[in-house]
């Protein structure tokens, strides 16, 4: 099936280690891959240079970034400059929602997904959500999955009429960290590729944030050499 002919998916592409194998598991299954990315006023660019980097790795038949300033909306440490946590239990209560969430961002990235399938004749939306090795964010959850669902199929002139029916594909969500890694790199995945850091030092990963200690974890525990390399060294 060549790429003009495969059924088409959009896949929200940060260049982290989940959205990367995400993708990996979209081509895998057949699709053409449409990979949306955002520049929403985040602190640091390194992810957009490797989401580029990656659409570009995977053949995909798009690679869209759009600017979003939520910055300006402000709330989270990850586009103000508030402090983000350091070296923070990874136990912790799912109730704890941390600093680093982002007011809102998959509901508003997923809603810029759906306008873009809409257009482009897509039906099928991929995310990297996960809700086991997670930060404690609440739109990382299936139960907000499901509802973003019915609420895209209710609000969309393709969904009223029938014309199809969008679905969202969260192939990580009950997935651990090491799971994702194992999946990813049966597929061929090359992390060294892909950018998990809040707040990357010189280009390196800090090591201490949530995205790196999870990420740590997951090699560790999949028992194989994490590839990032970290301010410490």
């Amino acid at each position: 099936m060549t790429l003009t002919t495969a059924k088409k998916g959009v896949i929200l592409l940060s260049g982290g280690l989940d959205s990367t194998t995400v993708l990996a598991i979209a081509t895998a299954q057949g699709y053409a891959c449409h990979c949306l990315s955002f520049r929403y006023g985040q602190k640091q660019s390194i992810e957009l240079e490797r989401a580029r980097h990656i659409a570009t790795t995977y053949a995909a038949a798009q690679h869209l970034i759009l600017d979003l300033d939520l910055g300006k909306i402000g709330g989270s440490a990850l586009t103000t400059d508030q402090l983000v946590p350091k070296d923070r239990d990874l136990n912790h209560s799912g109730d704890d929602i941390p600093i680093t969430y982002v007011p809102a961002r998959n509901m508003i990235f997923l809603a810029h997904a759906v306008a873009w399938a809409e257009v482009i004749g897509a039906s099928d939306l991929f995310i990297g959500v996960n809700a086991v090795d997670y930060s404690g964010y609440p739109d990382c959850r299936p139960e907000f999955l499901a509802a973003f669902t019915e609420m895209a199929n209710l609000g969309t002139k393709a969904g009223i009429t029938g014309t199809r029916k969008f679905a969202i594909h969260a192939p990580l969500l009950r997935m651990s960290k090491r799971e994702i890694i194992e999946k990813g790199l049966a597929l061929g995945v090359n992390y060294n590729d892909t950018h998990s850091c809040y707040e990357p030092q010189g280009g390196k990963a800090c090591g201490h944030c949530d995205a790196c200690l999870l990420r740590r974890q997951g090699f560790m525990e999949a028992g194989v050499p994490d590839p990032t390399i970290y301010a410490e060294g």
